[in-house]
């Protein structure tokens, strides 16, 4: 039985107030497709999880979906600068920052993983990072009596990840590097997949080593090409300059609900060469 559906319905399924955990990393195979559809959905009080974040909470704030972040560094990078509308709605109390260090994030997902409260994790013993993030404590380590800090799990409700390619029953392959997402659909309730591409049973099974997610792990598979766009997804697609520089420009609801909208009526489907995964 085919786990393949439509963006729109599975997107449907992650409740208002959900923990979202996506998948990629800064402005390099972010799952933005189904992030847009979020936004159009009108998704309210996600908590997203991330160890380095940027469009995708970016975006999600910019529409006001987002309650609270756990991540250790969310910026555009190099030439685009720091989010806009993240940095407001934390500025303005809209949205809640659980700051985090990116390994104290990558803990926390292992807790959750291995079905732990928490995890302790080293080298983080003193400083604001601790006073300021309700997730953190320091206790004493029974056996040294040193102190050791703890950090406590997040089992995210749905991890979103998008990959290269997927047959349709979820069994999924990350081409290039993998981030923390293979961590977050071991310690997620819930994985979606979106695709580049589905191939076929015999495609995956010629591979089988290379998988990453297996697929009774996934819930859904959802067929979007260039849906890491306008972020890059090795090695097919580099990042949309032009509509990354063109958003960070938008400041009205309207202006940024049209470009939501109208990005994904648009051609994307131009690559740097043949696809060769």
């Amino acid at each position: 039985m085919t786990k393949v559906k439509a963006l729109n319905e599975v997107a449907a399924s992650v409740e208002d107030g959900a923990t979202l955990a996506l998948g990629g990393n800064v402005l390099h195979r972010a799952p933005m497709a189904f992030v847009r559809e979020l936004a159009r959905q009108e998704k309210r009080k996600l908590r997203v999880v991330k160890t380095a974040g940027a469009h995708d909470i970016d975006l999600l704030c910019a529409v006001g979906a987002v309650d609270q972040v756990d991540a250790g560094f969310v910026s555009y990078e190099t030439v685009y600068g720091l989010p806009p509308h993240y940095r407001k709605a934390v500025q303005t109390g809209v949205v809640k920052a659980n700051e985090h260090a990116c390994y104290t994030v990558i803990s926390a997902l292992r807790a959750a993983k291995t079905n732990v409260p928490f995890m302790p994790v080293s080298g983080l013993k003193y400083g604001d990072l601790i006073e300021k993030n309700d997730y953190f404590v320091v206790v004493e380590d029974p056996f040294t009596g040193e102190p050791v800090t703890l950090v406590r799990a997040i089992v995210p409700d749905v991890a979103v990840i998008h990959v290269q390619e997927c047959d349709k029953n979820g069994n999924a392959i990350i081409h290039g590097p993998k981030f923390e997402d293979v961590l977050m659909s071991r310690a997620a309730n819930r994985v979606i997949i979106t695709t580049e591409q589905v191939v076929s049973d015999f495609t995956i099974k010629q591979q089988k080593e290379r998988i990453d997610i297996p697929g009774f792990l996934v819930e859904a598979v959802v067929k979007v090409p260039k849906g890491a766009a306008p972020a890059a997804c090795y090695p097919a697609y580099d990042v949309d300059d032009r509509a990354l520089r063109e958003f960070l420009q938008l400041k009205e609801a309207d202006q940024i609900s049209h470009f939501i909208h109208r990005y994904d009526q648009q051609d994307h489907r131009e690559v740097r060469g043949e696809r060769k995964w």
